[in-house]
């Protein structure tokens, strides 16, 4: 999943959004409400959660979204929903239902975000003309994020690409013996692929699968763009290691450290800890 950070502007309000690769945007709620109250945002945001039909709004979207929705909490907050003395935040709001299609943050960047079907409804009921402009510069900010992933998805098919047959040309070369019957080649090609994804990622391509029973792709298909820059400096680092005659752990030991030192160069710390962390484990 691919996520993209961006600024949707209405009537002169910079809003907030985070975009993802399977449609689950959501936009700054805080940011929309500054529309209506510049200086208390988070007021205008209880009085529409401790509204009647917000939360039947709400309470029918994360039925529709959210198997693990309280139902229980829920009729209890629309048991009190109208009375004069109901009020409601939007971390209660979370805590109490479980629900998702809000989100709370907090710290300077932080604020409450609502999935785009939620902050929609939300503009409306404060505006129907702010929400139009909302809609119109989402629309700009989806198609921003549809040029992205393009271009990422052709960034990973000409790295694939551009190292494949070094990698499989070396592992054919030198551990494969010409009579080797073609369901043990394939065995060979495997095993040295996940040599990599041990190396980079900290697990095999089926231990990742196991972690992931329900993405569509693969281990190397979810990677990000930095991870598979990597992956192909450690797939012509693996094939020159083969040509050498390296044995497989001595190979993995190699990589394994080439990967970390090239995530403390060109990414967080943190992220090289992690798989420090993964590969000891």
């Amino acid at each position: 999943m691919t996520k993209i950070n961006g600024t949707i502007e209405a009537k002169g309000i910079q809003i907030r959004a985070t975009l993802d690769s399977n449609g689950n945007d959501y936009i700054s709620i805080t940011d929309i409400a500054r529309f209506h109250d510049p200086d208390n945002p988070r007021y205008v945001i209880q009085n529409w959660l401790r509204n009647r039909n917000t939360l039947e709004f709400l309470g029918v979207w994360e039925k529709l979204h959210n198997p693990q929705f309280c139902q229980s909490a829920f009729d209890n907050l629309m048991e009190q929903a109208g009375l004069n003395r109901f009020s409601l935040r939007p971390q209660q709001w979370i805590f109490l239902t479980n629900a998702i299609g809000i989100r709370s943050k907090s710290g300077r960047y932080g604020g409450t975000y609502a999935h785009n079907d939620i902050a929609f409804e939300f503009a409306s009921w404060l505006s129907p003309e702010f929400k139009l402009y909302l809609i119109k510069d989402y629309q700009r900010l989806k198609q921003l994020e549809s040029t992205h992933l393009s271009t990422e998805w052709n960034v990973r098919r000409e790295l694939a690409k551009t190292n494949y047959r070094i990698h499989t040309d070396a592992i054919k070369e030198n551990l494969i013996p010409a009579a080797l019957p073609v369901r043990y080649q394939q065995q060979t090609y495997a095993s040295e692929a996940d040599l990599i994804n041990v190396a980079l990622f900290g697990m095999t391509a089926k231990e990742w699968r196991n972690l992931h029973p329900d993405s569509k792709g693969n281990i190397r298909d979810e990677a990000d763009v930095l991870h598979l820059i990597i992956l192909t400096n450690l797939e012509i680092l693996n094939a020159e290691y083969i040509k050498e005659g390296l044995p497989q752990l001595e190979r993995l030991r190699r990589l394994h450290e080439t990967a970390i030192s090239q995530l403390k160069s060109v990414s967080s710390t943190s992220s090289a800890k992690r798989l420090s962390q993964e590969f000891d484990n």
